[in-house]
């Protein structure tokens, strides 16, 4: 229990690890996906693994995380001993998951409840909800915490590159015209989440492997714009090429004080198909 007794909860879009989770004391819940054959908790009841074996027979569809969930996760928020609770979530102009817990948050009694939309997706979102817990260990205040996390939202940057878009446009994402020309010209956009956290095409150039270096020339770009930061370089099934990524970003963002190595959730992995490669540069607030 941190000195002002402020819990941290995130949805499972976040990508936050299970380590993470453990180690700084993050709830979590479940968004949903829905398969013909019936709906499945995403983390719990599904894993990537499994998505990714089952998309060449059915792409399923991802929902909100149940409300008896979340209710249940509040009321143990509450019994643990929190008074506050900052919820962070993937971005609300991607998902309807972060309306639902603010709407949820403004009837439940008992927690002083703030919703933070990030405006971001994956560990976009999942780095602020880790900046928060670890400020909140530190003795910050709510009001200190939400100044922070709100700053580093707006500094901050993701960068991804897909070896299709042909999952973004299954699931809407993007049109499916853009996905078949994008497809035909060998067309590799680099997409990132613009201010309203909605996706948009950072750059466009032709082939895998360059997409993979604009990515890394984008972040690079965007940490230098930091005093300090924290970089997460994440995949969906594309390990080796993340892992020559990893050594390139260490030795090319100095400033860097923490790194983060992870991968996509199963939800995710719905929307993207495998082959994503993505890198976040989270500017790191100087806290007093």
């Amino acid at each position: 229990m941190n000195p002002n007794k402020i819990a941290v909860l995130v949805d499972s879009c976040t990508d936050v690890s299970p380590e993470q989770i453990k180690e700084l004391g993050i709830y979590s819940v479940p968004v949903t996906i829905i398969y013909s054959d019936g709906e499945y908790r995403d983390k719990i009841d599904i894993s990537i693994d499994e998505v990714y074996e089952r998309l060449p027979l059915e792409t399923p569809r991802t929902s909100l995380p149940g409300g008896d969930f979340i209710l249940d996760t509040l009321d143990q928020i509450k019994r643990d001993g929190y008074e506050k609770l900052i919820i962070v979530s993937i971005s609300s102009a991607l998902s309807g998951t972060c309306n639902m817990m603010r709407v949820m948050a403004q009837s439940y009694e008992g927690l002083d409840i703030h919703v933070i939309d990030t405006r971001s997706i994956s560990y976009g979102a999942g780095g602020q909800a880790v900046l928060a817990a670890n400020l909140a260990r530190d003795g910050y205040t709510m009001e200190e915490i939400i100044e922070a996390v709100e700053y580093s939202i707006r500094e901050s940057k993701v960068y991804f590159c897909l070896s299709t878009l042909d999952y973004l446009a299954r699931g809407g994402r993007i049109g499916k015209v853009s996905a078949v020309l994008g497809s035909l010209l060998k067309i590799k956009p680099v997409i990132t989440c613009n201010v309203e956290g909605a996706y948009a095409i950072a750059a466009k150039v032709r082939g895998r492997a360059h997409a993979i270096n604009e990515t890394i020339t984008l972040a690079v770009a965007e940490a230098k714009k930091c005093i300090a930061c924290s970089v997460a370089v994440i995949d969906g099934n594309a390990k080796e090429e993340a892992a020559r990524v990893v050594q390139q970003v260490k030795q090319l963002i100095p400033n860097c004080k923490s790194f983060i190595e992870g991968t996509v959730g199963p939800a995710l992995a719905v929307h993207t198909g495998p082959g994503l490669l993505g890198i976040y540069v989270q500017a790191l607030p100087v806290m007093k």
